[in-house]
């Protein structure tokens, strides 16, 4: 049985990464394609019993490198419970969130660096990349506007200063440059029907071998 594809969505708060991914994942299983939706950090049992410590906003204490080690400790439960079986199976995987996440946010907005929060999750992952990465495109600004007016509740990340946003997108295109070759773009400040036929082309595109 041929290996499952790996791709993962990613982009800033508010570029609409889990109602793109979970909407084109719906729309490939309606087609008869073996396909998860799966979310970080979360995903799996205990990686959601992790995911509630790194967003309760009570948690204001929760140091840096904590921070990054948490989502390092999610993302190898999620890793093993949930993507590695269902790849080998012969499904592909959709992953709201993976590695570059990390290296985005706790690299660069919390100012640690790409290198050594590279090296805590390659302690997690063991070089388990994803194939492909579809990344939805949108200023901090628009992303932060998006998330004010839509949600109800706004978790510990959500609530950062806007400058800490500008630091994780301008993380964000130091990853796409480092990942060049499995990193594709979508300008997500779009209407959102828009992204998802975008997204969903992208994605049945991979599936097919077209990328």
């Amino acid at each position: 049985m041929a290996k499952g594809k790996f791709i993962t969505f990613e982009g800033p708060d508010g570029s609409g990464k889990t109602t793109v991914s979970t909407a084109v994942t719906k729309r490939l299983e309606s087609e008869g394609y073996a396909v998860r939706y799966t979310r970080e950090p979360g995903g799996s049992v205990i990686a959601e019993q992790i995911r509630n410590i790194i967003l309760d906003p009570a948690n204001t204490a929760e140091d840096a490198r904590t921070e990054a080690l948490l989502y390092a400790a999610s993302r190898r439960q999620h890793l093993v419970d949930v993507v590695l079986p269902d790849l080998y199976k012969g499904i592909s995987v959709i992953s709201d969130r993976f590695v570059d996440s990390s290296l985005a946010y706790q690299g660069c907005g919390r100012g640690l660096g790409i290198e050594a929060v590279y090296a805590i999750n390659q302690f997690a992952i063991e070089n388990h990349m994803p194939d492909k990465t579809i990344f939805l495109n949108v200023p901090a600004e628009l992303g932060i506007a998006r998330i004010q007016k839509n949600r109800t509740s706004l978790d510990r990340l959500d609530q950062e200063a806007l400058s800490f946003h500008k630091a994780v997108y301008d993380g964000y295109q130091k990853v796409i440059r480092m990942y060049a070759d499995r990193m594709i773009i979508i300008d997500a400040s779009r209407d959102v029907d828009t992204v998802i036929e975008d997204a969903y082309r992208a994605v049945k595109d991979i599936l097919d071998g077209c990328r």
